[in-house]
C-alpha cells in the first residue's frame, strides 16, 4: 500500500511546488479598486537544476482567452525587464506621470492594451533582469544562445502548468535587441517540435518591433536617416558617403577622412534624442542602446564605462521620467508582496541591468528569418519612422536582402481616418509596416494606432 501512494506522493509534491510558484494577483498598489484583467505572477526554473529562476507576468486575453492567441513578449536592452513592454508600450496598465512626491506612484489603466485580444505572458529575460534572478554564480552568466534557450524551456514548462493554452495560437514577440533573440527562440522551438519535445508548442510566427537585427544594415542606416531627416547637410552626407564608402559601423584608422567626417556626424546630432528625433534630449536612466552596441563599439562584450555606469536621473518633462517612476514602484516592498516576489531573491529592481556581465553571440539574425520564412511562419515587423536607435531605413534594407516579392505593394495604412503609417506585404508571410511618428519603441509613443495595427494583424486582415 505504501508503494502505492508513493507516486501519487510525489505528484502531489511536483504540483505544490508548481503552485507555489504561481499567484493570482487581484489588486496592485498604486491602482485603485480590483484588477478589471485576470493577472498572474510566478517564477518558473530553467536549467537542469533549475538554477535560473524567471519571473513573468501573465495577463489573460479580456476578449476570449480560450481561442485568442498566447504572445510571449521579451523586452530588449539585453537585460531590461518586460515590466517596460506590459507598463510603457502594450500592457493594461501604466503610469500616471506625475512628479514624485515620495508617495507610491500612481497606476491608470491603458485603454489600448493588447491584452485586449490575445494574452500576453511578459517574462523578465537574461537572468538578472527584473525580478529573475540566479540561485548560483554560474547560473547567473548571461548570453544570447543562454537566453535563446531559457525561453523555450520556460514556454514548455509554462504550458505543462497552464495546459488549457496547448491548443492557442502562439506567437513571440519583442522588441529593440530582442530582434536578435526572437528569430532564433522560435527556430529552437521549431527545431524541438521535429525532434517530438513536448509538450509541442503551436507557434505560429513572430513580431518584432523596431528590431536590432544586423550592424550592417541596422547601425550603417542611421547616417542616410538623419541626412533624410534634416539632421545633417547634403555636404557633409555626400562627404560621408564618398569617404566611407557606406560602410559607419566599423571605420578602419587608417581612412582618416571618413573618420573626421562621422565625428562631424556626431557632432550635428549629439543633442538630438536617438529614441525620438522630435522628442526631448533628456538624460537616461540607463545607456542608451546606441551607446552600448554601436559606433565601432558593437563588438565589445562590456564596455567598461557600463560597469560603472551612474546616470543624471530624467526629469519631470521628459518621456523616460516614467523609468524613475517604475523604479519606485517596483522597489516598495508592498508592491514586492502584491505580486508574490521572493523575498532576498534580488535587491534593486533596475528597468535595465547592463552591469552583469554578457556575451554577444548572434552578430546577425537574417539567417534566422531566412530559414523561418521558409518554414512558413507568420511574421509582422514593425518600426516607428522617427527612431534613430534603429532606423526604418535599416529594417527595409534587410528584409530587401531576403529577396521575397512583394504581395502588395508600398502604401498608407490609416486608424481613424488619418495615415498611421506605410506597409508593404512580401510573400513569405511578413508584413512590414511603418509607424507614423513613433519612436524607439514604437507602441510607447503611438498606442492606439500600433493597438489597430496588432489587432488587425493577428486575425490575418490587411493594416
Amino acid at each position: 500500500m505504501a508503494k502505492q501512494c508513493l507516486p501519487f506522493l510525489l505528484l502531489l509534491q511536483v504540483w505544490l511546488q508548481l503552485a507555489a510558484a504561481r499567484s493570482i494577483v487581484k489588486f496592485l498598489p498604486g491602482l485603485k479598486g480590483p484588477l478589471p484583467f485576470h493577472l498572474e505572477t510566478g517564477y518558473v526554473g530553467v536549467d537542469e537544476a533549475e538554477d535560473v529562476q524567471l519571473f513573468y507576468y501573465f495577463i489573460k486575453s479580456q476578449r476570449n482567452p480560450k481561442d485568442d492567441p498566447l504572445l510571449l513578449w521579451l523586452t530588449g536592452g539585453p537585460g531590461c525587464s518586460a515590466f517596460c513592454g506590459l507598463v510603457f508600450e502594450i500592457g493594461p496598465i501604466s503610469f500616471e506621470v506625475k512628479e514624485y512626491n515620495g508617495s507610491l506612484p500612481t497606476l491608470v489603466l491603458n485603454p489600448y492594451s493588447w491584452t485586449q485580444v490575445s494574452s500576453i505572458i511578459f517574462l523578465d529575460l537574461p537572468a538578472g533582469t527584473g525580478f529573475s534572478y540566479a540561485r548560483t554564480p554560474l547560473a547567473l552568466q548571461r548570453s544570447d544562445f543562454k537566453q535563446v534557450s531559457h525561453a523555450e524551456q520556460f514556454l514548455r514548462k509554462w504550458l505543462m502548468d497552464h495546459q488549457e493554452f496547448l491548443a492557442n495560437p502562439i506567437y513571440i514577440a519583442g522588441d529593440s535587441y530582442s530582434g536578435k533573440i526572437v528569430p532564433a527562440i522560435v527556430q529552437n522551438i521549431s527545431n524541438g517540435n521535429n525532434d517530438g519535445i513536448e509538450p509541442l508548442l503551436n507557434v505560429k510566427g513572430y513580431i518584432l518591433g523596431n528590431p536590432i537585427t544586423d550592424p550592417t544594415f541596422d547601425f550603417n542606416s542611421r547616417i542616410p536617416f538623419a541626412h533624410g531627416m534634416g539632421l545633417i547637410s547634403d555636404e557633409l552626407y555626400e562627404s560621408l558617403k564618398k569617404s566611407c564608402a557606406g560602410e559607419y559601423q566599423t571605420i578602419k584608422p587608417s581612412n582618416a577622412e571618413c573618420l573626421k567626417n562621422v565625428e562631424a556626424f556626431d557632432k550635428c546630432i549629439s543633442d538630438i534624442e536617438d529614441a525620438h528625433i522630435l522628442e526631448r534630449k533628456c538624460p537616461s536612466d540607463a545607456p542608451r542602446l546606441i551607446e552600448t552596441l554601436g559606433k565601432r563599439r558593437y563588438l565589445r562584450e562590456n564596455p567598461r564605462e557600463l560597469l560603472h555606469f551612474k546616470p543624471d536621473l530624467p526629469t519631470i518633462g521628459c518621456r523616460a521620467y516614467g523609468h524613475v517612476l517604475a523604479a519606485y514602484w517596483a522597489n516598495d516592498d508592498n508592491v514586492r508582496k502584491a505580486l508574490h516576489v521572493r523575498e532576498g531573491s534580488i535587491e534593486e529592481w533596475k528597468r535595465c541591468n547592463y552591469k552583469l556581465p554578457y556575451t554577444y553571440e548572434i552578430k546577425s539574425s537574417i539567417k534566422y528569418h531566412i530559414d523561418l520564412g521558409i518554414k512558413g511562419y507568420r511574421r509582422l515587423i514593425y518600426s516607428g519612422d522617427h527612431d534613430m536607435e534603429a532606423p526604418f531605413l535599416g529594417t527595409q534594407a534587410w528584409i530587401r536582402y531576403l529577396n521575397y516579392s512583394v504581395v502588395d505593394d508600398w502604401q498608407p495604412w490609416h486608424y481613424q481616418g488619418q495615415v498611421a503609417g506605410y506597409t508593404r506585404t512580401y510573400s513569405s508571410q511578413l508584413a512590414f509596416a511603418t509607424v507614423k511618428g513613433g519612436g524607439h519603441t514604437a507602441p510607447a509613443y503611438r498606442p492606439a494606432e500600433c493597438f489597430a495595427m496588432f489587432g488587425r494583424w493577428i486575425v490575418q486582415e490587411h493594416l
